[in-house]
């Protein structure tokens, strides 16, 4: 397991009504919600790819389905219309990398991208807005929150079973991958941070969760820490 600093709880209540606060809110809403609808289009491809696991990758797209109009009535909520012209642009390097390895049939890339990196993803973007949500979107993050733990598992269930086959496989392609996750938070940084999230938390819960996700399925302490250093990753 890779330590963990403990941060400190954000004390004051965001101004929900403030027009910061809004238009930050309006592109991370916009992120979560192309987030979702990506995983349930990731998911429906990675049905055709394992059909020995065809059921259970279609439930979890109708999860990511449910999750996505989840948030989008966290907006309405709050009478917010998501920016999803930008979240789109911020998804669309991964987007891309997952589409071009799909055309190639390439299983582990695709797989690698969805249930680990997507999945870690949100996980961080979650447990980070948790100390700062308002009560109704906190009660729809919980919900999804959960559920993408449960996906997490699908892809490591399959990667520990074929661990010795795919290993060098993974580290070629997490090479190519962690750069773009690195890039999309710093994108949404700046307005996570005026929500009144942590930044330097939301980055530490990415990096272990996706670490210790990879040591489950038998990666090393070691070659954990080069795959999801930043500096390495940047630097491939």
């Amino acid at each position: 397991m890779l330590p963990l600093k403990v941060h400190p709880t954000v004390a004051l209540t965001p101004d929900y009504d403030s027009a910061d606060y809004r238009e930050a809110y309006s592109r991370l809403n916009g992120i979560v919600i192309e987030g979702e609808q990506e995983a349930h289009n990731n998911y429906l491809r990675l049905a055709e790819m394992l059909p020995q696991h065809r059921d259970e990758l279609l439930n979890a797209a109708r999860m990511e389905r449910r999750h996505q109009n989840g948030f989008q009535s966290c907006g309405t909520h709050l009478g917010i219309e998501a920016d999803f012209n930008w979240a789109e642009d911020v998804f669309s390097p991964l987007r891309e990398r997952f589409a071009a390895a799909s055309a190639q049939e390439q299983l582990v890339p695709c797989l690698l991208i969805q249930s680990f990196v997507v999945e870690c993803l949100a996980i961080a973007l979650y447990n980070a807005y948790l100390p700062v949500a308002d009560d109704f979107s906190r009660r729809v993050t919980e919900t999804a929150l959960k559920d993408e733990h449960e996906h997490l598992k699908l892809g490591q269930a399959w990667f520990k079973a074929h661990f010795e086959t795919v290993k060098t496989e993974i580290q070629a392609v997490n090479q190519t991958i962690l750069p773009i996750v690195w890039q999309i938070l710093t994108r949404i940084g700046q307005d996570a941070a005026r929500l009144g999230m942590d930044l330097e938390s939301l980055e530490e819960e990415f990096t272990i969760q996706y670490g210790e996700t990879l040591q489950d399925i038998g990666f090393s302490f070691q070659e954990v820490l080069s795959m999801s250093s930043y500096d390495n990753a940047m630097a491939a």
